[in-house]
């Protein structure tokens, strides 16, 4: 005689759903360590925005970038990096400027703040825009973060929607088949922007005013040509100190680490 796994699975169904409320109960509680950490983190950020903002009306740019930098390591916003291009761009370093500000779009795509000061400088410094893929430019319609909830949260219900029904010995009902294939479309729809995001992580920024091209990733290697500041290029592979670029989709060789920073924080 078989025996009825059924009352087992329903019961470890139960036990399972019971202790993941209760875990996600205790990374909220107040006393969790971790909850803690972030909170003196976010004071501590919030504190050196607050000197960098006081530093910045005072006219001393140099002291405002260090701080908004300093804010941006403990808690990344995109009103840090905002403030963090502007300060770059009074002292005319153009490349930490665009960084700052390609950063803050990165957080916040919808922001019009970071859209106009990106607009502003490569105007100014005729330097030309991405060249986006139509799932790149999906990406962007949303945070990045947002995309990946998104993705968990529809899979996940879909999936309960159509197993538990089963498991708990209850008949699915047609709004719940219903709910289940609109969450798998959800899922669906998802994952061009997540390949976006995960194209665009290889985004970069030249941030040097002395930054070259080279053939081999050498100190001493032949240039191909001089880089502008602010300059945008895809990383394809790293050896070294020495990354491998591809700039506006045409020349393509390698740059000191040091020289460029990617634009995801």
């Amino acid at each position: 005689m078989q025996p009825n796994l059924k009352p087992f699975l329903q019961a470890r169904v139960r036990r399972g759903l019971i202790l993941g409320l209760l875990a996600f109960a205790l990374g909220f509680f107040p006393g969790n360590p971790g909850m803690a950490q972030s909170n003196q983190a976010l004071a501590a950020a919030r504190s050196l925005f607050t000197q960098g903002t006081e530093a910045f009306l005072a006219g001393d740019y140099t002291t405002a970038a260090r701080l908004y930098r300093e804010s941006a390591s403990q808690r990344p916003s995109a009103g840090v990096f905002l403030n963090l291009g502007h300060a770059e761009w009074k002292l005319g370093h153009v490349g930490p400027a665009v960084l700052a500000w390609e950063r803050a779009q990165w957080l916040d795509p919808l922001n019009p703040d970071a859209k106009t000061n990106l607009r502003f400088a490569r105007k100014q410094t005729q330097l030309d825009a991405p060249n986006s893929t139509w799932y790149e430019v999906c990406s962007t319609w949303l945070p990045s973060g947002f995309w990946a909830w998104l993705a968990c949260l529809s899979f996940w219900t879909a999936l309960a929607l159509l197993v538990l029904p089963g498991l708990l010995s209850r008949q699915k009902t047609e709004w719940q088949q219903g709910l289940a294939a609109a969450a798998f479309a959800v899922f669906l729809l998802t994952l061009p922007a997540l390949a976006g995001i995960q194209s665009r992580s290889a985004w970069g920024i030249v941030t040097d005013d002395r930054a070259h091209l080279r053939i081999t990733p050498t100190e001493h290697g032949q240039i191909l040509t001089k880089l502008n500041p602010g300059e945008l290029a895809k990383l394809e592979r790293r050896r070294g100190d020495f990354w491998f670029i591809r700039a506006n989709n045409t020349a393509a060789g390698w740059i000191k680490a040091s020289e460029f920073s990617l634009i995801s924080p």
